[in-house]
């Protein structure tokens, strides 16, 4: 039962739209209603800028590390990779938004530095790199969550492998849109994105 409470506690705390929290409070906006209209940190840093960015990608984050953490203190890793995987999955489909959501990437950050914290950094200088190399915040996290596939199965197990792969499903179904527009062409920079929230469907 602790178990099962520490599962639908990750997937609650998940599930805060803390980037719809931070533009009402904030900004008195509505996010969703801004550039690419997604509730995350990089929407949230191209149309309210830098600051509000990082405060919406460091709340996210969170939501993802204090439950992993929690539940590798209870049950070990396999709880961990549990509470880990319904945090992102909260988060992604929100019971407070209609199950509507964010795109998890933000919050997969966090669950990795809950379990390990070398597989964070390879995330995140894969992140670098990529946004770096292309402009688009989208390419970056799928590579990240890619990468994750093996940094875990190096650094962990083949069950955090496994886990990682579910959740780059899971992320590359959310970016399906943002696959369709670089294909096209029509896809949101991050660098460079003053011309990008000026014009969100347009051309990069």
């Amino acid at each position: 039962m602790k178990e099962a409470g520490i599962v639908i506690l990750a997937f609650l705390l998940g599930s805060l739209p803390f980037g719809l929290i931070v533009a009402r409070v904030f900004f008195k906006t509505d996010i969703r209603a801004q550039g690419s209209g997604n509730i995350g940190a990089a929407n949230a840093a191209r149309t309210l800028g830098k600051s509000a960015g990082a405060l919406v990608l460091i709340l996210d984050a969170l939501k993802g590390f204090a439950p992993t953490v929690l539940a590798q203190d209870v049950g070990g890793i396999s709880l961990a990779l549990v509470a880990g995987f319904a945090a992102i999955v909260g988060h992604c489909y929100s019971p407070w938004m209609r199950f509507r959501g964010g795109k998890g990437v933000a919050t997969e950050l966090g669950v990795l530095f809950g379990l390990a914290w070398q597989a964070a950094l390879i995330f995140i200088g894969v992140w670098i790199v990529a946004v770096l190399a292309t402009g688009f915040a989208s390419v970056g996290s799928l590579l990240a969550s890619i990468s994750t596939i093996g940094s875990l199965w190096l650094f962990l197990d083949v069950r955090a492998a496994i886990y990682a792969a579910c959740v780059v499903a899971i992320i590359a179904w959310r970016h399906r849109e943002n696959i369709r527009r670089l294909f096209e062409g029509r896809e949101n920079r991050l660098i460079g994105a003053s011309r990008s929230a000026s014009n969100p469907g347009g051309a990069p």
